[in-house]
């Protein structure tokens, strides 16, 4: 259930990036808000992010966020990141793509070898989790937004519920399932859904969509529906007043975890109004499950998923990977003998 209140949780994306400013024409404002949320320093020069990249990708601003597997406040190492999405935000058209990365994939972590990519957070907080993205990804991440979600049914309340599509009996079916529990843990009762199609949910309905994974696609599917939820979130909020969303952001700031800083905040304010979810993206794309103790989602290869991701969410035709890339896709090769 502690996973299962997470997923939703990345909305808080939108809170730090886009929201806050929506409520605000000053920077006093903005400071005063980011008063609330805890912040952390992160060593640049250690995220390992190439030249070649920074060039390559200098009209991308690309900022991690993670769903963390604690109890409480406490976001430091020792807890996974069983939800990993990345923000892609073009600076230059103003779309954003939000990339999901799969916790089980199979990746480097320096230090650790080859493991699951939700076990970097654990084995080195957000330093050494935005050092395994870039390094097995090719990317210039340096932000990130981690948060535990708890609260993320009241959420959804205060923004009176997502509209969201239900789109078969079997959806409908596991959904329901999880209403009861999800109700015990989060305190607040609901009913459970009774047709199929385009429909309100409220926030206990929403997490219990969340959880689905048992339909066709698994937890990839279940990803998806997660992005889902964040995209009408973000339609719904367009419809509140600058009051609602102040105190929908009072309530959920506390529970941030980030390096982003007011400043940061600020510069993105002449340019707000152009920032637009585009499109959503699952990586890696082909993969194939291994049991080797823990079960692994394994990038069939890491370099060809590599090529791809760069060729459609940052354009770059025949991307070539940096060497990293491709000792680690030859290593993983050789481990578990999928090369295909």
């Amino acid at each position: 259930m502690k996973k299962t209140l997470k997923i939703v949780g990345i909305i808080l994306l939108i809170l730090i990036i886009i929201l806050v400013v929506a409520t605000t024409g000053g920077y006093i404002f903005i400071r005063q808000k980011f008063a609330k949320v805890q912040t952390v320093d992160i060593n640049e020069e250690d995220l390992n992010i190439s030249e070649k990249v920074e060039d390559n990708l200098s009209d991308y601003r690309n900022i991690a966020i993670y769903g963390i597997d604690s109890r409480g406040v406490n976001y430091d190492a020792g807890d996974r990141s069983d939800c990993i999405i990345i923000a892609s935000l073009n600076n230059r058209t103003g779309e954003i793509k939000l990339i999901s990365v799969y916790r089980d994939t199979y990746v480097n972590i320096e230090g650790h070898g080859l493991d699951k990519i939700n076990h970097a957070y654990a084995f080195g907080s957000a330093q050494l989790a935005l050092k395994t993205l870039n390094e097995n990804l090719d990317l210039n991440i340096k932000e990130f937004v981690a948060v535990n979600f708890d609260a993320v049914a009241e959420a959804v309340d205060e923004l009176g519920g997502v509209q969201i599509n239900i789109e078969s009996q079997e959806e409908m079916k596991y959904l329901n399932s999880y209403i009861d529990e999800t109700s015990k843990v989060t305190g607040k009762q609901t009913k459970k859904i009774t047709k199929t199609g385009k429909q309100t949910l409220d926030g206990v309905q929403a997490v219990c969509y969340s959880r689905i994974r048992y339909t066709a696609g698994g937890d990839y599917k279940r990803t998806e529906r997660m992005r889902t939820v964040v995209v009408a979130m973000l339609e719904k909020i367009k419809t509140k007043s600058i009051g609602e969303i102040n105190k929908f952001i009072d309530n959920l700031l506390p529970m941030v975890y980030t390096n982003i800083t007011a400043n940061d905040i600020v510069s993105l304010l002449p340019s707000l109004a152009k920032y637009r979810v585009t499109s959503s993206i699952g990586w890696p794309y082909d993969t194939k499950g291994i049991t080797m103790g823990n079960w692994y989602g394994i990038p069939v290869t890491l370099e060809s998923n590599v090529v791809q991701l760069h060729k459609e969410a940052f354009g770059e035709e025949n991307y070539e990977v940096s060497d990293t890339i491709k000792a680690t896709s030859d290593a993983i090769i050789k481990k578990t003998g999928y090369d295909e």
